[in-house]
Order: structure tokens, then C-alpha cells, then sequence
């Protein structure tokens, strides 16, 4: 699914970390900037980013900022997929067929 090495534990200090696998999006989040001593995995379905998917549509654990938490983090991550692994990937199929629709699709953002 993913490879811890992908992921520099250090650097989530500073930046997020975002992708996704087979309808499930993850984001691996540093949970005090600079000075953080864990980190916090979200997951949830495909489509939308994590700012537009709703927060009941997202499940969280926080892991220790080090080689080993990036480890359990990494076990979670499987551990959530397989447990739900037809939801994900119903998500993923479903993804083609999501349309959202915008101002303009309702004519509120043309101007005439």
C-alpha cells in the first residue's frame, strides 16, 4: 500500500503528507509544527480533499513522532483498508460518476 520510506517522519515537522490507495485517502499530519512528538494519520474516501470531505466521513490515530510510530502508522493504514477494504474501493469506482456542482453550473458565477 505504502512505503514508510516515501514518508520522511521528520519532515511531517513541517509539511503534511497526502495520498491515497484504491478509493482510501490518507494525510499524515506533524500535530505540533516544529516542535511535534507525534503525528496524526486521517483517513477517508475518495473524491473530495481532506478540507471538503466531512468530518464524520474521517477516522484518525495519532502515532509517535519516530521509526517505530511510522511503523504502526503504516500497519494502521492496512489494517483500516482491509478491514473496509469494499468501501474504499467502492469509493474509487464511484469517484468517475461524482460530479460537484459549482456557481457556474447554476449560472450564479457567469456574468450576462
Amino acid at each position: 500500500m505504502i512505503d514508510k520510506r516515501l514518508i520522511p517522519y521528520g519532515g511531517l515537522k513541517k509539511e503534511p503528507f497526502s495520498g491515497s490507495h484504491n478509493g482510501m485517502r490518507y494525510l499524515f499530519r506533524g500535530d505540533d509544527g516544529k516542535n511535534s512528538t507525534t503525528f496524526t494519520v486521517f483517513i477517508y474516501p475518495e473524491p473530495w480533499c481532506f478540507e471538503d470531505t466531512p468530518d464524520d466521513e474521517k477516522e484518525s490515530c495519532t502515532f509517535p513522532m519516530s521509526e517505530e510510530g511510522m511503523d504502526q502508522a503504516v500497519a494502521w493504514l492496512f489494517k483500516r483498508f482491509e478491514s473496509e477494504k469494499e468501501r474504499w474501493t467502492t469509493s474509487s469506482k464511484e469517484m468517475m460518476h461524482t460530479v460537484r456542482q459549482t456557481p457556474y453550473d447554476t449560472g450564479e458565477g457567469q456574468s450576462h
